[in-house]
Formats: structure tokens, C-alpha cells, sequence
């Protein structure tokens, strides 16, 4: 890697290179002025913000972008800025004219890779950039550049850890081909209904990070191609980071050379890949944690249990999708046994998936440490469970005069009974699991989760 820059710059007097294995630091606002120590008396300013232009072969669009890319940020930024040409292996003359731009701009630079990828070129470039919000747009300018303060500025506040431009928001104004436009959807469903994707754009080229988080989420990014974007949103998002999304207009490029069949073919197969890792709890996603609450007055709370309001809402979710499970089974189960062994086999299967449920996410146990252990006593609490339902059961049957194992009440009368009883041991469930089963030293803020 070759580098053309027209600032001094170097890593910044905090240090942030150096490994953290800890969680996050909480967010704090930028400082407007920094500057990184130099030789001479006059203060050399480190760039709050440094966006970086990736390209290949892009020699006709190149500097028309950097020009009004620079002009406006140098009319409309209140902070110091950096623009970085990301050369992909280009075999043109782009690399002369980025090396060009760099010397006529200040506050421009170039940076040439001798291999192609778009993940690439970032993870290289923000990774040894000083400037603590990082930043990238495609070259073709697509996005109205008015949105780029909007952008960055949660990441500057402190209030967000990465932020994207979104064409699919409602208030967003797009012109684009009905081709893309259903394939970008078709796209972003797919990552809802697989990785439960909660942001709603993941491949416009128009997005920022805090630095801090680079520094730990880039590690755990595969990709070096298209499917960098979303690998990094997804992992981002699964961390619990806050992810801020602006509204963009936006007008589709009419030459781009995106290959649309390979580049969805290989992102379908990075779809498949982060999911199976994220099923097995192969990622250590803990380390990208916040502290709770940024807020001192968060801390300030007393009397409330750190976590606690997060896992009841894990748990009513699991419980109703166990709940639901559970009576499907035993009306399956139902259709051959009687009602006591329909019960026992649709609690035992059902139990089963809701501590495997439960374990990863109410109480965001991760990995497979423990977890036969886990399941031995969440059987524990199926057998209270068990007898809590069954003996519902029989005290309907004694008050009907219907033996057990014979002709029953209605159906409707039985899952009536069964509801109420599992509600009851639903209660005694969470709190079993809460204080035997996942105990606080097996929650996310142990450092034995992985």
C-alpha cells in the first residue's frame, strides 16, 4: 500500500491504536479543534471527520467528485475534514489523478491498494486513520451531499455508533430503475426475515462509524467485497450498538458497472455464512458492548437491576412463541394419547427449545460452554412446570367425574386450563431461570461469555 497525503498525519495523541479487549468506552462528543503532536510550534489539526471515496478504474468520474466533495465539505463543515481516494487496483490513470488531486487539495489524499474490494479498501483506510469519525460514499455522488452533516453528526454528539443513508426510509426521495428498486428490497427483506436485520437500507454507499468501533468491529468482518456493508451492520446491530439512519435523495447512476447477478450471489452466500456463525455464538460480539446508560443520570438509578427490563422483554417474546409451540404440539399429540402423556411429550419438546431460547436471548448467553448443564436444569424447571400443568389437568378431571385417561372434557376446556396453569408457571419459570439456571455471573456482563 503506497500513500499521497497532503496532512501530516500519523495516530492520534490518545493512542486509540492499541488493543482494547475490554468493552466500549461510553460516547462522548468530539471536541470541534484537536491537533496531533508535531515538531514545529504550529499545531497540526487531526481531522474529526475523514471520508473515504473507494474506486476502480474510475478515472472520468474521479475528480469531478473529489472537487465538489471537498468544496462542500470546506463550505459546510463546522470540523476538520480529510478526503481519502481509495484506489482499487485500477489499471487507468485514476491513480494519477488521485495522486494529482492530492497535491492541488489540501486536506485531500491518496492511498492505493494493489488489490480490488471494496471492504477492503475501507477496512485499510479506516483502519489507520486518526480521524475519530470515519465515513465513505461511493464516486459516482448519488446521494445529495446536504445529507452528510446529518450523518455524521450523531456519531460527532456522541449519540450513535454508526449511521447510514437510507433510500427505502419513507421520507427518502429516490429515481432509480424498477429492476434495482425491487432488488434492493427483495435484498433488505432477506436480511429481515434471516438475520432480523432491524435497519431498513443496507447497501447504499453513504455510511460513518466512530473510530472506537472500527477499531473492534472491522477485526470481525469477513468480507472484502460488496457484502461488507451489511456483514458490518449486522454484527453491529446484534452488539446492541445504535445505528442512526438519515432520509437521503438519491439518484440512481446510469453507468454503473456493478455485476448485479454476482454481486446478490455473493451476498446471499455471506447471508448464510453470518448467520450460521451468529447461531453458534462464534462471535465476540460482548466485546463491542457500551456500559449501560452513556448518561451519568443513568447511573444515577438506584434501586433498578441492571438488565432486568431487557430480559422480561426477551422472556414475554420466547414465551409466547414457546407458549404457542407447546399447544400446537400437544393438539397434535392429543390426536393419539391421552391428555396427561399429550401434555408431558408437548412440555418436553417444548421445554427444550425455550431454554435454548431463553439462554441465548433473554439472558445473551453465547457459545456451547455450560449449555448441557443449562438444559439439565431448565428440565428441572419443566418437571415443576410438569406438575404444576398436569396437576391442572386432573383437578379438571376430578371436577368433571372423567378419569384422567379417558373420555375428557371438551377441548377448549382443557386448553382454557392449560393457559392459565402455564401463565402461572411462566412466572416461576423466569424467575427459576434468573437466579438458578443463568444466574447474573452468566449474563452478558461476565467475562466468561463469548
Amino acid at each position: 500500500m503506497t500513500t499521497t497525503d497532503s496532512l501530516r498525519s500519523g495516530p492520534g495523541p490518545d493512542g486509540r491504536r492499541s488493543a482494547n479487549r475490554g468493552r466500549l468506552p461510553g460516547r462522548e462528543h468530539l471536541p470541534a479543534w484537536q491537533t496531533a503532536p508535531a515538531a514545529s510550534a504550529v499545531p497540526v489539526p487531526v481531522p474529526v471527520l475523514d471520508v473515504v471515496v473507494p474506486v476502480h478504474n474510475e478515472e472520468k468520474d474521479l475528480r469531478p467528485c473529489v472537487l465538489r466533495l471537498h468544496d462542500h465539505l470546506s463550505r459546510t463543515f463546522p470540523y476538520a475534514f480529510r478526503v481519502t481516494v481509495a484506489d482499487n487496483a485500477s489499471t487507468d490513470s485514476t491513480p494519477a489523478v488521485a495522486a494529482a488531486l492530492a497535491a492541488e487539495l489540501r486536506g485531500v489524499r491518496h492511498v492505493r491498494l494493489e488489490e480490488k474490494g471494496r471492504g477492503r479498501a475501507l477496512r485499510t483506510v479506516w483502519s489507520d486513520s486518526d480521524a475519530p469519525v470515519l465515513a465513505y460514499m461511493d464516486v459516482d455522488l448519488s446521494t445529495d451531499l446536504n445529507a452528510l452533516l446529518p450523518l455524521v453528526a450523531p456519531l460527532i454528539s456522541g449519540h450513535s455508533d454508526l449511521a447510514i443513508g437510507s433510500r427505502l426510509a419513507r421520507s427518502a426521495r429516490v429515481v432509480r430503475g424498477s429492476k434495482r428498486e425491487f432488488i434492493s428490497r427483495a435484498y433488505n427483506l432477506i436480511l429481515r426475515s434471516s438475520l432480523a436485520a432491524g435497519f431498513s437500507d443496507a447497501q447504499c454507499g453513504f455510511k460513518a462509524i466512530r473510530s472506537e468501533v472500527a477499531e473492534r468491529l472491522l477485526p470481525m468482518v469477513e468480507d472484502s467485497g460488496w457484502f461488507f456493508d451489511t456483514e458490518l451492520l449486522v454484527l453491529a446491530e446484534r452488539a446492541g450498538l445504535r445505528i442512526h439512519e438519515v432520509p437521503v435523495d438519491w439518484i440512481d447512476d446510469p453507468d454503473s458497472t456493478v455485476h448485479i447477478v454476482r454481486t446478490a450471489t455473493e451476498d446471499l452466500k455471506g447471508v448464510w455464512r453470518v448467520g450460521r456463525a451468529l447461531a453458534v455464538g462464534a462471535l465476540p460480539l460482548d466485546r463491542l458492548a457500551r456500559p449501560f446508560g452513556d448518561d451519568p443520570r443513568d447511573r444515577a438509578l438506584t434501586g433498578v437491576e441492571r438488565g432486568l427490563a431487557r430480559q422480561l422483554v426477551g422472556f414475554c417474546a420466547v414465551g409466547v412463541l414457546s407458549t404457542l409451540f407447546y399447544l400446537a404440539l400437544y393438539s397434535l399429540f392429543r390426536l393419539g394419547v391421552g391428555p396427561q402423556l399429550a401434555n408431558g411429550g408437548a412440555l418436553l419438546v417444548s421445554a427444550v427449545a425455550n431454554t435454548a431460547a431463553n439462554r441465548r436471548l433473554t439472558f445473551g448467553v453465547r457459545g456451547r460452554s455450560g449449555a448441557v448443564r443449562h438444559q439439565a436444569q431448565g428440565l428441572v424447571v419443566f418437571a415443576i412446570g410438569l406438575a404444576l400443568t398436569s396437576g391442572s389437568l386432573a383437578a379438571l378431571g376430578a371436577a368433571t367425574g372423567s378419569p384422567s385417561h379417558g373420555t375428557s372434557p371438551s377441548h377448549s376446556t382443557e386448553l382454557a386450563v392449560l393457559v392459565t396453569a402455564n401463565l402461572a408457571a411462566t412466572v416461576l419459570r423466569f424467575l427459576l431461570l434468573r437466579a438458578w439456571v443463568f444466574p447474573a455471573r452468566a449474563c452478558p456482563d461476565s467475562e466468561d461469555v463469548r
